[in-house]
């Protein structure tokens, strides 16, 4: 894998780039969409490629170990020709899910023990075997184990599971450099920066992983319920160190102003859960603001979701058709907004890469932000 930056906004840290994988380039800022078990809900794969306009998806491994398991995967040569999509794709590690089972897990230095969400069978994951699994999904990007801390949490926990965090990846980096891909092509293996919010531990980490020298980085334990103010206050420290010339991925973020705001602040790679998960509840971002689709207000609404056409769904379809189709519980108004939210987000990340090759990022950003902040 290789990152080239290009363009570095004057008023902030915004900047563009570009990540050159086996499977093709990835243009940055970049949104990810989330294919948790293969998958990018209710939205098909050819929709990924001409709605959407997506450059590469995420895959969980702590979901696809336990189903379809990695010996399906390894079977079908991996999960690019499983779930039939030739862009690029990055996992997690799985430390946030195994994190996020609360009372049926258990750290040690070895690694993490966890029962199964669907069995209650239980599983070891450590450092290396987590590598081992990752081989035999055959993502391009691969994420390092770590432990995500829960906020709030107090100073000595947070530095404590930091120190396991930095263990684990002495451990994940000797084990990656060992061991080789599967199907022929390169997989790049990204450290974790951890700490919650102190801003001392924050430093700590991000030195220790600015010092591994791995093609890119990530920050993860952000957003998990701290003060947005917090968030933004931890990834300017981490990114005013991380290197320059590597791909610095925020994990797990965000909404459409957090992601406008990481971008600010020299961030280059997000992904979450929102755009489908809210889009199957009936809410839509839009370039005007947000709206909730179920409302009455949009009953006799021919509008298109969005008039700014930030989505190639829009053209097609107006509100008051997506609204009936939510109230008639029909599957079709669930996937029109989860393509439309994606699409949205991938037009968000390349109305910034724009500006920022303009020169005009800042003021974009400080006129969008209040827009998108707003309830229709």
């Amino acid at each position: 894998m290789f990152f080239t930056l290009e363009q570095t906004d004057s008023a902030s840290r915004a900047r563009t780039g570009t990540i050159q994988t086996a499977h093709g380039t990835i243009k940055t800022p970049i949104f990810m969409p989330v294919g948790t078990v293969a998958s990018v809900k209710a939205v098909h794969q050819q929709e990924l490629k001409t709605e959407v306009k997506a450059q590469i998806i995420l895959g969980n491994t702590y979901h696809l170990y336990l189903r379809p398991g990695t010996q399906i995967l390894h079977q079908a040569g991996g999960l690019h020709q499983f779930m039939n999509w030739d862009r690029p794709i990055l996992t997690d590690s799985g430390g946030f899910q195994v994190f996020s089972l609360s009372e049926n897990r258990k750290f040690t230095p070895e690694g993490v023990v966890f029962k199964s969400h669907i069995d209650g069978s239980k599983h070891l994951f450590t450092p290396e075997n987590v590598i081992d699994a990752q081989r035999i999904i055959g993502s391009d990007i691969m994420m390092a184990l770590d432990e995500c801390t829960p906020y709030p949490c107090d100073f000595a926990y947070a530095k404590k599971s930091m120190h396991l965090t930095h263990a684990w990846l002495a451990r994940g980096m000797a084990h990656y450099k060992t061991t080789e891909p599967l199907y022929g092509h390169q997989q790049a293996y990204f450290p974790i920066v951890q700490g919650s919010v102190y801003s001392d531990l924050r430093q700590e980490s991000a030195e220790f992983i600015a010092k591994q020298d791995a093609v890119g980085n990530a920050i993860g334990g952000l957003s998990v319920g701290e003060p947005e103010d917090d968030m933004y206050r931890m990834l300017e420290l981490v990114n005013g160190i991380l290197p320059k010339d590597k791909p610095r991925y925020l994990m797990g973020v965000g909404t459409p102003v957090n992601i406008l705001e990481g971008i600010a602040l020299g961030t280059d790679m997000f992904d979450c859960v929102m755009p489908t998960r809210n889009g199957r509840n009936g809410m839509l971002f839009t370039s005007e603001g947000t709206i909730n689709i179920k409302n009455e207000k949009w009953s006799h609404d021919f509008t298109p979701l969005d008039p700014n056409g930030t989505a190639s769904v829009d053209t097609y379809y107006t509100k008051a058709y997506v609204r009936h189709l939510f109230k008639a519980n029909e599957i079709l108004g669930m996937q029109i907004a989860s393509i439309h939210n994606l699409a949205f987000y991938l037009w968000l990340v390349e109305q910034a890469r724009m500006h920022i090759e303009q020169g005009d990022f800042t003021p974009w950003k400080n006129k969008m932000v209040p827009i998108l902040s707003r309830r229709l």
